[in-house]
Parts: C-alpha cells; sequence; structure tokens
C-alpha cells in the first residue's frame, strides 16, 4: 500500500469522566497527533579501559499530544474531563488512548494516561490550535505495512 490518509487514523481516549474521539472526524489540526517516547531504551557505559556495557532499560512511558482546532466540539469535552480528573487522585492517570490505522495496521495503546496540563489558550487575527498533552506510563505500538 503507498497511500496514507488521516481519514484512516482512528483514536480514542477512553477513561473514568468518558469516552472521546481523537481522530478523524474531531476537528484535528493539520498538526496532528504525536506519540513520543519520553526515556531513552538503553545506556551505555564505557569503562576506563576502553570496554562497554549497555544497560536495556524497561521503560516504555511516553506522551501523546493531540493538536485539535480552536472550534472542535472535542474541546469542550476534553477540559470537562480535565476538571472532572484533576479534582482528585482516584480519577486521575486512569486514561486509556488508542490510536489506529486500519489500512495500515499501525496499532498503538497507552495505557495509564494523564492530562499533562490544561493547554495554553491563543486568541488572535485567525483562529489557532488547541494542543492536549498525556502523559502515558506505557505506550506500546505495532507497526503494519508502512514500516
Amino acid at each position: 500500500m503507498s497511500t496514507y490518509s488521516f481519514q484512516d487514523v482512528v483514536a480514542t481516549l477512553v477513561g473514568p469522566t468518558g469516552i472521546v474521539n481523537l481522530g478523524y472526524g474531531a476537528a484535528v489540526a493539520d498538526e496532528g497527533i504525536s506519540i513520543d517516547t519520553a526515556g531513552d531504551k538503553n545506556t551505555m557505559l564505557i569503562g576506563a579501559d576502553g570496554e562497554g556495557m549497555h544497560s536495556l532499560h524497561a521503560d516504555k512511558s511516553g506522551t501523546i499530544t493531540v493538536r485539535l482546532l480552536k472550534t472542535s466540539p472535542t474541546n469542550a469535552t476534553l477540559h470537562a474531563m480535565y476538571d472532572a480528573q484533576t479534582l482528585t487522585s482516584v480519577l486521575h492517570g486512569q486514561n486509556l488512548i488508542t490510536v489506529t490505522n486500519p489500512q495500515s495496521g499501525d496499532i498503538t495503546t497507552a495505557r495509564s494516561c494523564a492530562f499533562k496540563k490544561k493547554p495554553s489558550l491563543n486568541y488572535k487575527k485567525d483562529g489557532d490550535i488547541v494542543e492536549w498533552s498525556f502523559d502515558s506510563i506505557k505506550i506500546d505500538t505495532i507497526l503494519g505495512t508502512y514500516a
């Protein structure tokens, strides 16, 4: 397959305060969705004699960032979820985010996600994007045919 379209991207946040579409149809900005790892998977240590060792880290943490148009109704839903989930630690960090592309076979699952912060709001001549970031304790990705 040699064609990509954001129309194929399915992204969902499921948490204790609701379910929300974050993919196609949610008024996602051109900058889209980013999935970034937080830490290095390896540390290399070189001894005084020049010999070395690698240390493999079990860290699967990372950040998922979703960029929505200012006019997206999803912003109001996420604001309400943020407000509810940051009132008490019982609801905080309990979200699951999935981002899939059935056409390519890509599947990303982010577990134990928490809202990183409330997004910045900008009011200017042209409408802007609203950037939502989520910290995740474990992100697993399976890449399909585009990899």
